[in-house]
């Protein structure tokens, strides 16, 4: 049962159905390779930049970059990544449609990946106050911007792009795009790794973005993106032990780190999700019942370094029972977007159903948690918790 709040009960619909193409969406073909453990995962810096099409009629180009040159470091307590969220203001003084996105990172030895994430002006000041009281360019964030108010799962921001070295533009078709009002900022997030020097700094960094816009016209359609969550309750490793592994114990920490907001989302959405009590284990799942119509465009799994498999199912279980993503093996540094074969129409009375696959495993073979204490992983948003979202691109349509 879907519950006000939840990503699908606050979206409304509002607009006509579209249809884009996606243009090199993440620097591999295919379905994004498994978990890579020791090493820079997959080990991609080096990889030329990929060319920008050309304009196209009633386009241009905005060049953005980062306010200053940073100098990224490994996070308290080891570790050689460091992800670094950077505000950059597209100074927007009327309302254009962002039709294609390309990053272009300065230090493409250190320069991982990135996530373009899109803030609208409702969330800006947030923004600008955690940029503001955080020391040194920008703060440290994972998996989101880490900023309340503007966050992808809570419907306050869009994620719009990622990207790998080597990524090509990804390019929407010309009607189609995200819309940015005036005031609206973009959010780049880096993943900084330093696997190469042993965690030591290794040179500074001034990543740039360049946004395709466009004014549009009554035609131009816009596109949104719809988080479906599933709660994570992933136990320790049967030959771990300690403190965090009790699911109690875990939550209190993601209290502690996070605030009671994200403390309190693990037995939220056991809630929304009609269970009674957590299954522990290391596949969950989570039905949302559509209550608006839409049409289904294209998508991407969203979980952090336990990840191993992510799908999202149109009425599983029945005739009419369709697969509309499917990313069998989970690659945090490959989040990618998948376009569906065909736009999918989905209304009042569907249901989709998000299922995750994580690996506890995984903490032992990879240099981001090695040496951090096992625990019982629960939603939350730092490198040692998790997440499950299958964060569809749609857009809403009339009745």
């Amino acid at each position: 049962m879907t519950k006000p709040g939840s990503p699908l009960w606050r979206f409304g619909a509002a607009a006509v159905a579209l249809t884009f193409a996606v243009v090199g969406c993440g620097s591999n073909a295919g379905n994004g390779a498994a978990p890579v453990p020791p090493g820079p995962h997959n080990a991609h810096a080096g990889q030329p930049p990929a060319s920008t099409q050309p304009l196209r009629a009633g386009e241009r180009f905005v060049d953005l970059e980062m306010a200053e040159a940073y100098t990224p470091a490994p996070p308290e307590g080891g570790g050689t990544d460091e992800y670094r969220c950077q505000v950059v203001d597209p100074g927007l003084t009327e309302a254009a449609f962002l039709t294609g996105t390309q990053v272009t990172p300065e230090n493409v030895a250190i320069a991982h990946h990135a996530i373009v994430y899109a803030v609208p002006p409702g969330g800006a000041a947030a923004v600008r106050e955690q940029d503001a009281k955080t020391p040194g360019l920008g703060w440290q964030c994972f998996g989101g911007t880490g900023v309340e108010g503007a966050e992808v799962e809570e419907g306050d921001a869009a994620w719009v792009d990622t990207w790998a070295p080597g990524a090509a533009e990804t390019l929407f078709t010309q009607d189609v795009g995200f819309k940015l009002e005036p005031g609206s900022l973009i959010v780049l997030q880096l993943h900084y790794n330093l696997l190469a020097t042993d965690g030591k700094p290794a040179g500074s960094d001034r990543s740039a973005v360049r946004l395709r816009l466009t004014e549009g016209t009554p035609q131009t359609r816009e596109l949104d993106t719809l988080p479906l969550d599933a709660p994570t309750d992933l136990p320790c490793a049967p030959d771990e032990s300690g403190p965090l592994c009790d699911r109690a114990a875990s939550i209190a920490d993601v209290t502690k780190r996070f605030g009671r907001e994200v403390g309190a989302t693990a037995d939220e959405q056991l809630e929304e999700c009609g269970q009674s009590a957590p299954k522990p284990g290391d596949t969950q799942t989570c039905d949302h019942e559509v209550e608006e119509p839409m049409t289904l465009f294209a998508g991407f799994g969203h979980m952090h370094l336990l990840g191993r498999a992510i799908r999202v199912e149109l009425n599983p279980g029945t005739p009419t029972a369709e697969v509309v993503l499917d990313v069998p093996q989970f690659d945090f540094d490959n989040q990618r977007l998948v376009k569906l074969p065909e736009p999918v129409e989905i209304g009042p009375g569907d249901t989709l159903r998000v299922t995750c696959t994580h690996d506890a495993g995984l903490r032992k073979r990879l240099p981001q948690l090695s040496k951090l204490p096992p625990r019982y992983v629960v939603w939350g948003d730092g490198t040692s918790d998790e997440m499950c979202a299958g964060i569809m691109t749609v857009s809403p349509r009339k009745s």
